[in-house]
């Protein structure tokens, strides 16, 4: 069984961009996403690729995270059952300190950014870049299967405000 230990931080500006390694657009759709957090969801990339993804809550930043590579027609066959979607940009980056991906939301969840970050243990130091404005780990209504559910665009104009400030390049 697979732990996936992870921090996410909402991004302001473009000065990753500089830090690209690659970058795949997805689509993944959610057919159980509970406020407990277990979620299945199903992943598609553009190249055809595809993954169902079991998650299930182990403490405060740490998930049990069963992934399995599935053939694109299946992925598209679940999607079509998926009752709650988001598509998305993903890059990853070069960065130090875990594995570092990062995130640009299409449709109702644009203009949102999100870094996340895979450490190899709780203990792992981090010092996230200067550009990750504020730390949303462990915040529900941030997750994906939240934002598939809620788009951010669906949010009232003050919840929405602080997420939206935190991703202004004014800061």
């Amino acid at each position: 069984m697979a732990l996936e230990i992870e921090r996410r931080f909402l991004v302001r500006g473009s000065a990753w961009r500089q830090h690209i390694r690659w970058q795949a657009p997805l689509r993944q759709g959610y057919l159980l996403a509970s406020e407990e957090g277990l979620t299945v969801r199903v992943r598609l990339g553009a190249d055809e690729q595809a993954w169902l993804t079991l998650k299930a809550a182990a403490g405060a930043i740490a998930r049990h995270e069963f992934e399995y590579p599935i053939p694109a027609a299946d992925a598209e066959a679940l999607l079509a059952l998926a009752p709650v979607q988001l598509a998305k940009v993903r890059y990853g980056l070069d960065l130090a300190g875990g594995d570092w991906v990062l995130d640009v939301f299409e449709g109702a969840n644009a203009p949102l950014v999100l870094a996340e970050v895979e450490l190899g243990s709780l203990e792992d130091p981090l010092n996230p870049p200067p550009w990750c404005s504020l730390e949303i780990t462990g915040q529900h209504a941030l997750s994906n299967a939240a934002l598939a559910r809620r788009p951010l665009q669906s949010w009232s104009a003050d919840a929405r405000h602080p997420v939206l400030a935190a991703l202004d390049p004014a800061g």
